[in-house]
C-alpha cells in the first residue's frame, strides 16, 4: 500500500474550469401558498471553490503544492476565486481574467442536510485563441516543475481539444503524468492522457450503450480504451465502487465501503485528485485507486462539496 504521507511532496498542475460553489443553509417548516414548493428560511451562507477549484481543495488538503491554470471573470465571483486560492497558498499566475467570461457560480439551497434546489449562473463558450496561447505558454514554463497534471473539464469552454492535445504532448516529452476528468462525450478529445476518470453515466453516453450489468461495464470500458487510445481508465460507479481498466490486462472492480451518502457533489474531484497523487508517488494503479476510493467514501458522507484529511484517510484505510 502506498504511503499517503508522501502526498505532501507532490507538485500538481491543475488545469480546468474554476467555479464558486455557494451554499444557502436553512430549514423548512411549511409549504409555500404560492406554489407546491418548500419555503426555506435561510440561516447562513457559505462559499467555496467548485469545479477545478474543488480538485485544488482536495490536493491542498493532502498537503500537496498546487499551481492553477484557468480563467476567472472580473466580477465578484472572479475576485473570490483569487482570494480563496490565495488563502490556500495556491499559485495563481496561471489564471487569466476575462471580462466576457464571467466565473460560473452554482448556488445550492440546503435544508435539513438535503439539497432542495440548485441555481447555475454561467456562460459556456470556448476560450479565445489569444487566451489559449497565453495559457499554453504558462503550462510549458511549469512543465519541468510538476509531478502530475490534472485536467478538470466541466465543459465550460476552457478545456478545448487543442489545449488537451498540446498539454499531453508537452507532458509526454517531460515524462509527467496527466489525468483527465471528462465532460465531453467524445472521449477522443482526451487521447493520450495517462488516465481518464469518467463516471458510469458519462461512460454510458460516450459509447451510446446502457450499462446495467458488470459485463456491460467491462464492454463499455474496453470501447472507451479503444476510442481514446488509453493506457489506463477508471470508471466511477457510485455506491458500486469503481472499475479499473489497463491496456493488456483484465478489468478489475474495487467495491466501495458501505457509508451513509449525504451528497455526491465533488466525489469525482476527490477521486481524480487522490488517484493522481497516488500515481505521482510511484504507487501502482490499483493501490492509488484503492486510496482514491476510500477518500471518495469519506466525502460523500459529508454535506456539500467537501474534502478529506490525511487523518480521516488514514483511519479509513486502516478499517
Amino acid at each position: 500500500m502506498l504511503n499517503i504521507d508522501k502526498f505532501k511532496q507532490i507538485r500538481a498542475l491543475v488545469i480546468g474550469d474554476l467555479m464558486i460553489d455557494e451554499y444557502l443553509w436553512g430549514s423548512v417548516d411549511r409549504i409555500s401558498p404560492e406554489a407546491p414548493v418548500p419555503v426555506v428560511a435561510i440561516e447562513k451562507e457559505s462559499q467555496t471553490l467548485g469545479g477545478a477549484g474543488n480538485v485544488i481543495n482536495n490536493l491542498v488538503a493532502m498537503g500537496s503544492s498546487v499551481f492553477a491554470i484557468g480563467t476567472a471573470g472580473t466580477g465578484k465571483a472572479g475576485q473570490m476565486i483569487f482570494e480563496k486560492l490565495a488563502e490556500l497558498g495556491v499559485e495563481t499566475d496561471g489564471i487569466i481574467s476575462e471580462p466576457d467570461r464571467p466565473t460560473t457560480r452554482k448556488t445550492r439551497v440546503i435544508a435539513s442536510s438535503q439539497q432542495v434546489l440548485r441555481i447555475d449562473k454561467e456562460i459556456k463558450k470556448q476560450i479565445t485563441p489569444a487566451t489559449l496561447e497565453k495559457l499554453m505558454g504558462i503550462i510549458e514554463n511549469k512543465m519541468n516543475d510538476v509531478d502530475v497534471i490534472i485536467i478538470s473539464d466541466y465543459d465550460k469552454g476552457l478545456v478545448t481539444r487543442q489545449l488537451v492535445a498540446r498539454t499531453v504532448g508537452l507532458a509526454q516529452d517531460c515524462g509527467v503524468l496527466t489525468l483527465a476528468d471528462p465532460k465531453s462525450l467524445n472521449f477522443s478529445k482526451y487521447a493520450g492522457v495517462s488516465v481518464l476518470t469518467p463516471n458510469k453515466k458519462e461512460a454510458s453516453l460516450s459509447v451510446n450503450m446502457d450499462i446495467i450489468t458488470q459485463d456491460d461495464l467491462f464492454l463499455a470500458g474496453e470501447k472507451i480504451m479503444d476510442q481514446a487510445g488509453l493506457e489506463k481508465l477508471l470508471i466511477t460507479c457510485g455506491k458500486d465502487g469503481m472499475a479499473l481498466f489497463e491496456k493488456g490486462g483484465s478489468p478489475h472492480v474495487i467495491a466501495s465501503k458501505a457509508r451513509q451518502v449525504f451528497d455526491v457533489s465533488g466525489a469525482g474531484d476527490t477521486v481524480i485528485s487522490l488517484l493522481g497523487l497516488g500515481l505521482a508517488t510511484g504507487a501502482s494503479f490499483h493501490d492509488a485507486a484503492m486510496v482514491a476510493n476510500a477518500a471518495a467514501g469519506i466525502v460523500v458522507a459529508k454535506v456539500g462539496t467537501a474534502t478529506t484529511s490525511i487523518q480521516e484517510l488514514r483511519q479509513a484505510l486502516a478499517q
